[in-house]
């Protein structure tokens, strides 16, 4: 966390934390803004990206462990990285984007996590559309931007027209394909519904009787393995390249 500066000559804009967030920006610390310092922060995108990797340093592949590096193999070297390139995983230094970057910190959980992603992304019975109309779902549910901006690319590879984005963003979505429609009825179900209400017998056959059983739990983990990664990605303040 950045500190006031005693000196009244120093930059003007380091005297408070700024972070931007999925859910806005934020400001912390004792150390009221100036009018100045303010303006420099909206002017300076570099600084606020710089600010918010003050959270979670971003690792290069040179600084890894062993046990990292392996992670960062399964990552941009497994199935994410088949077919075209439409979000990139690392940088030029070989540090991972996105909720990836993340995940080397810990590689003992994001090891399995980043497993969970892969089987979610590729071995489930969804389709590409569907799985993409779930995801978006999520990410605006939880205004993860990250999310969306990766998923916004890869869906509209996969069929869904800026007309169908518009509506996931603003949560007007609908399709005449029934499988669409149910799958994104049961993820706004699991994401706007209160957590501690549990299902009805009428939801769930409703769900059921179109996803069947094992596409009803293939959804359930997806929301929940993007609601972690958005989670994860708001607590350290990452967001879409710039």
């Amino acid at each position: 966390m950045v500190r006031p500066k005693a000196d009244s000559k120093g930059p003007a804009d380091l005297d408070i934390l700024q972070v931007s967030g999925p859910f806005g920006d934020r400001v912390a610390g004792a150390a009221r803004p100036t009018r100045r310092s303010l303006q420099n922060r909206r002017e300076d995108p570099t600084r606020r990206k710089a600010v918010a990797m003050e959270r979670l340093p971003r690792l290069t592949k040179a600084e890894l462990s062993e046990e990292q590096l392996n992670l960062h193999r399964l990552i941009t070297e497994g199935p994410r990285a088949a077919g075209p390139r439409l979000v990139e995983l690392q940088d030029a230094h070989g540090a991972l984007n996105g909720p990836f970057g993340v995940m080397l910190h810990a590689p003992a959980i994001g090891g399995p996590l980043q497993e969970l992603g892969a089987a979610v992304r590729y071995r489930t019975r969804m389709t590409d559309r569907t799985r993409e109309i779930a995801i978006l779902a999520v990410a605006t549910a939880t205004g993860s931007k990250f999310e969306r901006y990766a998923h916004e690319r890869i869906g509209q590879s996969v069929g869904l027209t800026e007309a169908e984005l518009s509506a996931l963003r603003d949560g007007t979505f609908t399709s005449a394909d029934p499988t669409e429609a149910s799958a994104y009825a049961v993820c706004r179900g699991l994401l706007d519904a209160d957590p501690r209400r549990p299902w009805s017998d009428e939801e769930y056959a409703a769900a059921v009787e179109v996803l069947s059983r094992e596409g009803v739990l293939e959804l359930t983990v997806l929301v929940g393995y993007y609601r972690t990664l958005a989670q994860l990605m708001n607590v350290f303040a990452i967001g879409p390249p710039t």
